[in-house]
């Protein structure tokens, strides 16, 4: 995947992130008989993340400034697909996807001196985690309509409310709360905050396990947590601007994980094929089963093709918003359909619980869901298809105000 990428650092750090899994991470994950599915002990991920750190790898996607090797978008997207695709329970931790540089590298232009020193450069160097807080119980989609509160109180803030969902939270340090600090306002302005889940009120819980199996997600509750004003991350009432701001590239980067996923599923279905014998000789023999092949080969191909351009616009400055909506919507919807061929031809191995090709099927299906619904990405490209014209229908004292 993404072959067609030669910059030298990305072929040193591709290569040295296979030694790095190889190497140390599939042998860890034996010793200490650790599955997608089993909780991630946080000891264990401080390590892997301060070892990824010092090989060079944590940081890479970031500006050689902030410690990072500088890659674009384009190869960050090739990195987080091999990820994907080595079937690595660990994989997602290299890169720090679930709480390290890229939660909150694009974000980090809005913070000051004094947040920097102490809550992102930790974050870079993998020792502490943070999530990204937004999702609330009857707010998800509709994002602007969360309840939890902010109150200035001198130069604090006073925060009560519960965050819904939030993935990285089991084994954050801290994370980044989107309150509504005003609710006099229309719509209520809505602040970025950065709060440590070690304070006094601020309780995280696990007891949900999505379908997926893996122990990532959870939620944050707030009783009069008392955090300094100084904590609002990227100006006041600036936090609904801030959080749109990452989520055309956060859908995006969702997208060669999802790659990486359905790549395996294929590869795995090719293999099985050959050697699955019925009726006298290999299922790969019968024309269904090489359809279904075909099939797969062909979508992932347009999905590998469809990421690749999207990021070679991201990498340019383009606007990404139809175009990173309607990458999350095809390759989310392709790469399920991937899967779902994969446990087909795979048969009754294919829906045995915990087989690789049933996990990929449970995770891929997710993420039809995560960063916006296939619904959500269809209002978005379809805002963006029809906004022209609804700004040539208008009045022209309308169009110039």
């Amino acid at each position: 995947m993404f072959d067609h990428l030669t910059n030298p650092v990305l072929v040193e750090t591709r290569a040295g992130i296979r030694r790095f899994i190889d190497e140390e991470l599939r042998p860890l994950e034996q010793e200490l008989g650790l599955g997608s599915e089993d909780p991630w002990p946080r000891e264990v991920l401080r390590k892997v993340w301060r070892r990824s750190y010092e090989l060079g790898f944590y940081a890479a996607c970031l500006p050689e400034s902030l410690g990072g090797k500088g890659l674009n978008i384009q190869e960050q997207c090739a990195l987080k697909a091999d990820l994907a695709a080595s079937g690595s329970t660990l994989a997602a931790h290299v890169l720090g996807d679930l709480g390290g540089p890229p939660r909150v590298g694009n974000m980090l232009k809005y913070a000051t001196p004094a947040q920097l020193k102490q809550y992102f450069e930790p974050v870079i160097r993998g020792e502490k985690s943070t999530c990204f807080a937004l999702t609330e119980t009857h707010s998800g989609s509709d994002a602007q309509s969360i309840k939890t509160t902010a109150v200035a109180d001198g130069d604090d803030l006073v925060i009560n409310g519960g965050k819904h969902y939030i993935s990285g939270a089991p084994f954050a340090d801290f994370a980044i709360v989107m309150c509504v600090t005003d609710a006099t306002a229309t719509p209520p302005a809505i602040s970025a905050v950065l709060v440590d889940l070690n304070l006094p009120g601020v309780t995280v819980t696990n007891e949900y396990v999505p379908m997926s199996g893996q122990h990532i997600d959870g939620d944050i509750r707030f009783d009069n947590v008392r955090v300094p004003r100084a904590n609002i991350f990227g100006g006041e009432g600036n936090g609904f601007k801030l959080g749109m701001s990452r989520i055309n590239v956060n859908r995006l980067l969702h997208c060669p994980s999802m790659l990486g996923l359905a790549m395996r599923a294929y590869e795995s279905s090719v293999e099985y094929a050959g050697k699955r014998r019925q009726f006298g000789g290999p299922i790969a023999r019968f024309q269904a089963i090489q359809h279904m092949l075909a099939d797969m080969a062909a979508a992932l191909w347009a999905c590998e093709s469809m990421i690749a351009h999207t990021a070679a616009l991201a990498d340019a400055g383009a606007d990404l918003r139809m175009k990173a909506a309607a990458c999350k919507l095809f390759v989310s919807e392709r790469c399920f359909e991937v899967a779902d061929k994969a446990v087909q031809i795979h048969g009754n191995v294919g829906v045995t619980r915990g087989h690789p090709v049933e996990q990929t099927f449970r995770k891929l299906r997710m993420f039809r869901i995560f960063t916006g619904t296939s619904e959500i990405q269809r209002n978005t490209i379809a805002r963006a298809i029809l906004e022209p014209l609804q700004q040539q229908a208008q009045p022209p004292k309308q169009q110039q105000a």
